[in-house]
């Protein structure tokens, strides 16, 4: 793999946006450094709409400079962890959104403080809508001033656990290569993972998954400790800020609802036979007489062309052009001005993202090697940041950021558009029996496994919540029961299997998860029923931030998470997906 340095610089993302040198970087956050106490000529005084107004404008200039700063740093760490002069000044960063955080921590405080008839006009009036009704919903989760300070004190050591993984994952974890069916060896990393997986050879399938697995297994004591203090510091924030339980207090921090979140697990649960199905026509399909977990992966009638970076665009474009010519010259944009990082590099971060701060272009990370999976999860982050360049170019501050409920619609919809167009498009049996199954793998990947995600670390909180014990080995034996419900009797486990949950980075962001089994069930929707027939629907949610709770912004995109019949859909197509796919391998 090449090193950083000998990647060419237009196939780099171009982060002059924020910062043109390191000089510049570190003059803005020693100005920042020097004004931290730049609100505190508002202690004891935020009791009047003016002060409150002028006290909240200052703080929105100083957050957005913060997080173009914060974000600019973590950026250039993502794209080499073992850079130690990038994790250095993405840990003074870090410690200085503490400390402006507890600096700043009256504010809140005192604001609600003020009456709610005062609150209510300033939420009706100003551009601080969300944060006043923010303020308004959390009246009885605001602490004391006092109290306030301590937990902005301690919320960079609660940050540690997630950096702790980041650090050990990226740069430290090593993997030993594998051996096939012939005894040649490969190598083995994050990177080459699902191609290795993808592999005709099933016994370099079976010693991918051993290896992998096994070698998180090897640091199974200090990833479950970890893990287990990042839900401890979950569990304390929650119950200093007076909330029931950790779900509860995601759900209602970004205005979800219980009701989706059971209706999701329910919904899996009550069609886990179709999975099941699944996974016995891939048996059948293989000519094997047992179906294994490192079979799963495995494509039907592997493709095998590959695409240079400029094909896989230009067929992203064709795939997204119902959503309307700005959207296609859009990704065109993101091109031409380089907000993609496209090839892997040693040490860089292993997966893919798109980010951004308010008032800059968003930028997104990928790891392309130009099969079709390439092709895809490109569609997908350019998804995430084709949503934050329209709401950021149509809100201000306060309403722009989009909440993790909805944050992986988009990315979905980009995902489901372009197997619409491979599907659409396939010049014989063999490239549809591809994406029928690609579609059917997506599904099994994003609904049925985030959903089985989501039961581990609902377990893993709740257990701790509870005050019952919780150790590396009741973790390791809660998820391989789990893998046994979700995939069945008919399906071959491994010993290591139950490791995989320490590797898996969203569990230190608790309750994201099943957040994706939504965002895919909500894009089949608006794939299937709405973009056809109103694109124009969809192309005003993307441009909707948090303006309304977002149930709300799907339910007037189009889709009703409050009807069964909406989660229902998507298994009538899965079903149906699986019958095509099903008949095609007769032939």
């Amino acid at each position: 793999m090449k090193k950083r340095s000998e990647i060419e610089e237009k196939f780099k993302w171009d982060l002059s946006g924020y910062f043109k040198n390191d000089d510049e970087f570190k003059k803005e956050f020693d100005d920042l450094k020097s004004q931290i106490h730049f609100l505190d000529e508002y202690k004891g005084k935020l009791n009047n709409e003016k002060t409150i107004l002028e006290c909240l404008r200052k703080s929105e200039a100083f957050d957005q400079r913060l997080e173009v700063l914060y974000v600019y740093a973590t950026l250039k760490t993502r794209e080499d962890a073992a850079n130690s002069f990038y994790q250095e000044r993405a840990t003074q960063v870090g410690s200085l959104l503490s400390q402006i955080s507890t600096q700043t921590s009256f504010v809140s405080v005192e604001i609600k403080k003020n009456p709610n008839s005062l609150l209510e006009k300033l939420q009706k009036e100003s551009e601080f809508k969300n944060y006043f009704k923010s303020i308004l919903r959390n009246k009885k989760h605001i602490l004391s001033e006092k109290e306030e300070k301590i937990l902005s004190m301690s919320g960079d050591m609660a940050g540690g656990f997630s950096d702790n993984f980041d650090l050990f994952d990226d740069a430290d974890l090593k993997f030993p290569s594998v051996k096939d069916s012939n005894g040649k060896m490969h190598k083995l990393n994050h990177s080459s993972y699902m191609a290795l997986m993808q592999s005709e050879d099933r016994t370099l399938r079976k010693n991918t998954l051993k290896k992998f697995n096994g070698q998180y297994g090897k640091f199974n004591n200090f990833l479950a400790s970890n893990y287990i203090s990042n839900i401890k510091a979950d569990v304390f924030y929650a119950k200093a800020s007076k909330y029931k339980n950790c779900l509860d207090k995601s759900i209602y921090l970004e205005e979800a609802s219980r009701k989706v979140y059971d209706t999701l697990i329910d919904s899996i649960n009550n069609n886990l036979s179709v999975f099941y199905e699944y996974f016995d026509v891939k048996r059948e399909s293989q000519g094997l007489s047992e179906f294994a977990l490192y079979d799963q992966y495995v494509k039907e009638k592997s493709i095998k062309k590959k695409y240079t970076f400029d094909e896989a665009i230009e067929i992203i474009k064709k795939a997204t052009a119902p959503l309307g010519s700005f959207y296609t010259r859009l990704i065109d944009k993101a091109v031409k001005e380089r907000w993609i990082d496209i090839y892997p590099n040693e040490n860089k971060d292993s997966g893919a993202f798109s980010w951004g701060a308010y008032g800059k272009n968003p930028v997104l990370l990928t790891n392309f090697i130009g099969d079709s999976n390439s092709v895809f999860t490109l569609a997908h982050e350019l998804g995430h940041s084709m949503h934050s360049y329209f709401s950021n170019s149509n809100l201000n501050p306060d309403q722009a950021p989009y909440t993790i409920f909805v944050a992986e619609v988009a990315s979905t919809v980009n995902e489901m558009l372009l197997l619409k167009y491979f599907l659409e498009n396939s010049k014989n049996n063999d490239e549809k029996i591809y994406y029928y199954d690609y579609f059917l793998s997506e599904f099994k990947s994003t609904v049925f496994r985030q959903t089985m995600f989501s039961e581990f670390e609902q377990f893993a909180h709740e257990t701790f919540e509870k005050g019952n014990p919780i150790s590396a080995q009741i973790l390791n034996e809660k998820y391989y029961q789990l893998n046994k419900k979700y995939f069945g009797k008919n399906v071959k486990f491994i010993p290591e299997i139950k490791y995989e949950w320490s590797r898996i980075p969203h569990f230190y962001n608790s309750f994201y998860v099943y957040k994706y089994a939504i965002g895919m069930i909500s894009a089949v929707y608006l794939v299937e029923k709405i973009i056809p027939q109103t694109p124009e629907r969809y192309i005003s949610f993307l441009k909707s931030g948090s303006t309304k709770p977002p149930i709300e912004l799907l339910f007037d995109a189009g889709v009703d998470l409050n009807k069964k019949e909406t989660f229902n859909h998507a298994f009538d197509c899965v079903e149906k997906m699986l019958q095509n796919w099903k008949n095609l391998l007769k032939k």
